[in-house]
């Protein structure tokens, strides 16, 4: 009997494909991708190692920009049974996912399998059984162009990643990295700090009215006084400085307005009616679906993505990494009967509605993201498979109301605008104004309206009653308000924000754009405080390195033309290797090659890169914020105190500054180190208070030597002699009789220790660890361990809104963390118990059950 074996990146899909095909196939998984460029010589057989010598990070440069490839540790063990299922297989297709990702896995697997039977690539866009036997009977050749748009790719992040980050090690922070899409869209988020910072507020004020027609009260604000336009917010300029030509009233005179029109007469001046349609929807596509995810679940794009793609995985929506917003005539038909199934045909429009691709950089052709199949599945069913309250039900249930009002009617309405005039004492004319807005028909409404980042947006299903009310009809005051407002900063980035941000600037692609924000946050350049996302330090100094030395690959403009000739690769339109070389060695302009020499180092001052001017104190001298290598830190002369976390680089003003220099916790010197030579520092840092000997150096990959405080001391009191006293933990005891090996004595989270080789026990005080002597050790060490017991949580948090599960915030060994009894998050620099909410954990949370548990080395 023949075989064939069909090859997809997860067990999931295999799982479900499995369920569609007949005994005389073998569906089996490669668990993502197979291959890629080793990172070191290490990761190469030994026989191949010289060939990296001839390369620049796994890359042959003189070889047209040749990779080498390896199959990864993580892979062998899966393409040994691959290899082996190919033994059985008469045919081979593999059915990886029809994008650039997909396409270059189905390639490496063609080249590390090397069969020797027809091969066929298999495309489909959703896993239903019609949609798995029409893939299989109209295979396609492996398409190359997109194969070499995902190489190329992937050679840009090498060679910009390698080459630039090692800079940001030197002159910044070791550890940090530099990415092609990453670093510019770190600076968004930057720059609108930026603006936040500069930012002048301005203070203004108005009138607000209660008025009435018979019963019916309703609210109106002032708009003009005797034909001056009364100033807003929008009517200032970032600066505070009216913008615009406009009356500025003041608390007082806001007031003054209020008593003179006490008692006057209020009558309609003028009423306009204007009728509104508002089209529906376009289905979603990834960028949509995941903004959509954030303003309604309040979901981060990783963890939209996750339950996006066991949905898909499952059967249930169409592939989730789309630019397209049309769908196939089967899923018009489907989305149109439910509309006059559920609806009624009111809803339903006389023909189909289409919708043409709307975003820049469009590429690879898929469907919009709709429920699977020629019949939708309803809520109910998705709810029974992964739960009720399950992220793939709230999801899907997204997805399938998008889809299907896509296919409803406008929605109809009509909004008021009412001019009220009233005469004050003065005789001054003054005209409020009212607005109202009445649906006549909701049309697609009545299954979806879109969400909003903004919580004081009018949605589109908001009505705002108006009594009818004709010119010249007499309005009745019940109440005159004096109102002060200040303007506001612009709003910070959320995930979603970001996520359209991007796409307008044609930055990154649909399949990246949750990588993109979980890179920003995992590597500490960005915090979430709610929703916002908050830049640090970190990523002032980054940012500002790479626009200073790296200008272009911070550039929008020069980002997106980038994504563009990938794009242009992809589609048979352009060759990789001269822009690749164009890239690497430049035409025209610098190459990445020439940017990133010893010269370009010996320019980069680290501590201009690293500083960050706030004001000037009393005595003349600057005081700066700087990002060091244990956190942010202010610095005033020869003063330094640690940024609290929780402050946002906005927040960090003059005055704010010199609180926290002046608090009792600042950093300070103790004085000299008689051995050394070096600084004594008392220094207050994530994990409390510790001594540091002598500053760290940038260019040096040596650590200063540290020791925490004892639990009895403070930074205000703390001596040079308690300082050096506590620089000799870990303190050597002596050498154990029975076999030579030091007995040590320790200060760690859980208190003060002794350690033998495996061997630890606690010591009752933390002076002990200057007094403890061998026998003391050893009479410790001849008792059996204590078990200690759970300490209890520091935080509770409530319950999870996904899980149901109790969340609570835990210290422990390596440091605060939090759990909800199954899966365990710990903390990153940028989070304190003060700033963690339960959304915020729960978000953490469902993220790392969807990266699954950790693999072993």
């Amino acid at each position: 009997m023949t075989k064939k074996l069909v090859i997809v990146e997860s067990p999931a899909k295999a799982k479900t494909i499995n369920k569609y095909l007949g005994d005389d196939f073998i569906v089996e998984s490669s668990i993502g991708h197979i291959r890629d460029i080793p990172a070191r010589a290490a990761d190469l057989p030994e026989k191949k190692r010289e060939l990296w010598k001839t390369t620049r990070f796994g890359i042959d440069i003189d070889n047209d920009f040749t990779p080498i490839y390896v199959v990864t540790d993580s892979s062998k063990k899966q393409v040994r049974l691959l290899k082996k299922h190919l033994k059985e297989a008469d045919e081979l297709y593999l059915a990886t996912d029809e994008d650039r990702e997909g396409e270059a896995i189905a390639w490496h697997l063609l080249e590390e399998l090397k069969p020797k039977i027809p091969v066929h690539r298999m495309v489909f866009h959703e896993i239903t059984e019609r949609a798995i036997h029409e893939a299989a009977a109209n295979p396609r050749d492996i398409n190359m162009p997109l194969v070499q748009a995902q190489e190329t790719r992937r050679i840009l992040d090498r060679l910009f990643g390698y080459e630039v980050s090692p800079v940001l090690w030197r002159r910044v922070q070791r550890g940090l990295s530099a990415g092609r899409v990453q670093s510019p869209a770190t600076r968004i988020i930057v720059e609108r700090e930026r603006e936040r910072i500069a930012f002048t507020r301005a203070s203004y004020s108005g009138l607000k009215a209660v008025l009435a027609v018979a019963e019916d009260e309703f609210p109106a604000s002032l708009r003009s006084v005797d034909g001056a336009r009364v100033a807003e917010g929008s009517d200032f300029g970032p600066d505070g400085e009216l913008a615009k030509d406009r009356l500025l009233l003041s608390p007082q005179d806001a007031i003054d307005l209020a008593t003179g029109l006490s008692g006057a007469g209020f009558k309609v001046a003028d009423v306009k009616r204007k009728p509104y349609t508002r089209r529906p929807y376009a289905p979603f596509r990834t960028s949509t679906l995941q903004q959509e995810a954030g303003h309604k679940l309040r979901f981060g794009a990783r963890r939209t993505m996750s339950a996006a793609q066991r949905l898909y995985e499952g059967g249930f929506i169409t592939y989730m990494r789309t630019d397209s917003t049309d769908i196939s005539a089967s899923a018009l038909e489907a989305a149109r009967s439910l509309v006059a199934e559920r609806y009624g045909s009111t809803f339903l429009p006389e023909k189909p509605r289409y919708y043409g691709k709307k975003a820049k950089g469009a590429q690879e052709a898929h469907e919009a993201i709709r429920p699977a199949g020629e019949q939708f599945q309803d809520i109910d069913v998705i709810a029974a498979e992964f739960g009720p309250t399950s992220d793939e039900t709230k999801v899907y249930e997204l997805v399938w109301m998008r889809t299907v009002a896509s296919q409803m009617k406008d929605a109809k309405g009509e909004s008021v605008i009412v001019q009220i005039e009233a005469d004050a004492l003065d005789s001054r004319t003054c005209r409020f104004q009212a607005s109202g807005r009445t649906i006549t028909f909701p049309g697609f409404m009545r299954a979806y309206v879109e969400g909003s980042d903004d919580p004081d947006a009018a949605l589109d299903d908001k009505e705002t009653l108006l009594p009818a009310m004709e010119e010249g009809e007499e309005v009745r005051p019940i109440e005159l308000t004096p109102t002060d407002h200040e303007t506001k900063p612009p709003a910070r980035f959320t995930e979603a924000s970001l996520i359209k941000r991007l796409e307008e600037l044609g930055i990154g692609r649909p399949s990246t754009y949750a990588s993109i924000i979980a890179t920003i946050l995992d590597r500490e350049y960005a915090r979430k405080s709610g929703s916002a996302l908050i830049p640090t330090w970190r990523a002032f100094s980054v940012v500002g390195l790479l626009e200073q030395y790296f200008s272009d690959y911070v550039n929008y403009d020069f980002t997106a033309r980038m994504e563009a000739d990938l794009d242009r690769i992809a589609a048979g339109d352009a060759d990789r290797v001269p822009y690749l070389d164009a890239f690497y060695n430049g035409n025209g302009s610098p190459g990445l090659k020439s940017l990133v020499g010893e010269d370009v180092l010996e320019r980069i001052d680290p501590k201009a890169v690293n500083s960050f001017p706030i004001g000037i104190g009393e005595d003349g001298e600057p005081i700066v914020a700087r990002a060091g290598q244990y956190g942010p830190y202010l610095a005033h002369g020869e003063r330094r105190a640690s940024i609290p976390p929780d402050i946002a680089p906005d927040e960090l003003t003059l005055e704010r500054a010199l609180e926290i220099l002046d608090a009792p916790s600042g950093n300070r010197t103790l004085g000299i180190d008689p051995e050394s030579g070096l600084d004594v520092l008392a220094m207050a840092g994530r994990f409390g208070p510790y001594i540091q000997l002598g500053e760290r150096d940038p260019d040096s990959k040596e650590k200063p030597r540290t020791a925490s405080l004892f639990k009895t001391m403070s930074l205000d009191d703390v001596t040079l002699e308690d300082a050096l006293q506590l620089l000799t933990i870990p303190r050597v005891v002596a050498d154990h009789p029975d076999d030579g090996n030091p007995i040590e004595a320790l200060n760690g989270r859980y208190g003060p220790y002794i350690k033998w080789g495996k061997e630890s026990r606690s010591l009752e005080t933390e002076d002990q660890l200057f007094t403890v002597d061998l026998d003391e050790a050893l009479a410790l060490l001849a008792k059996p361990r204590q078990r200690r017991g759970a300490k209890p949580p520091l935080k509770e948090l409530g319950a999870d809104p996904v899980t149901g599960s109790e969340i609570v915030i835990k210290d422990g060994r390596f440091g605060l963390y939090m759990t909800d009894g199954t899966t365990n998050v710990s903390f990153r620099k940028t989070e304190s118990l003060e700033n963690i909410t339960l959304e915020h954990a729960s978000d953490r949370l469902a993220e790392k059950r969807a990266k699954g548990p950790a693999k072993k080395k």
